[in-house]
């Protein structure tokens, strides 16, 4: 069972966030935060995705979880790239997304007029939570900000995240995370090349 310190929320968008619960990318072979159903529960929890009253989880939603969280990192990165995703992790993106559970549709009066005011809600079971996730990846997938996704730049991170920097030039998953490491890293080099 892992911590939510093993949990890293600098990805900007849920599904970005679940596709880091697969952290030391950059190594072999990668570290699992999500290795127990429990794992999995206790994470759409934290991210308001799954009711409090919510059962279990069985281990094969727990390996549908891991590859939906692959298919969304792959087709992802290949978007944001200029490419298209395989038609593989587009099903997996759309089998995903159709368990996720109808918003419910409330009116809301704003400015002297009716308007529609549906809140998304945390799905009774994991299936609908992951197809929560599925339908944020699939509005990423569809919007300008797709092009703003980055991997971080430490050689020794490789989380996602979207830059949302006003100069569009972020370079790191979090300063404090990774930025000020590298800083200080590259900074000891130069003293011990000048020394």
């Amino acid at each position: 069972m892992t911590t939510d310190d093993e949990w890293l929320w600098y990805g900007g968008r849920v599904c970005l966030d679940f596709v880091n619960t697969l952290r030391d990318r950059w190594q072999a072979p990668p570290r699992e935060t999500l290795r127990e159903p429990d794992d999995l529960v206790r994470w759409l929890r934290r991210v308001d995705l799954l009711a409090v009253g919510a059962r279990g989880v069985p281990e094969s939603v727990l390996h549908s979880a891991v590859t939906l969280r692959e298919a969304i990192d792959r087709a992802v990165l290949c978007a944001a790239g200029g490419g298209l995703p395989t038609p593989a992790d587009i099903a997996v993106l759309n089998e995903a997304s159709a368990a996720a559970p109808r918003p419910v549709l409330q009116l809301a009066a704003r400015n002297g007029r009716l308007e529609s005011s549906s809140a998304p809600h945390a799905a009774e079971d994991a299936t609908g939570a992951l197809g929560l996730v599925a339908q944020d990846a699939i509005e990423l997938l569809l919007s300008p900000e797709l092009r703003r996704v980055r991997i971080c730049g430490s050689e020794r991170c490789a989380l996602r995240f979207v830059d949302r920097s006003p100069a569009h030039n972020r370079r790191w998953c979090s300063m404090t995370r990774c930025g000020n490491r590298t800083k200080v890293r590259l900074h000891q080099a130069r003293s011990r090349a000048r020394g």
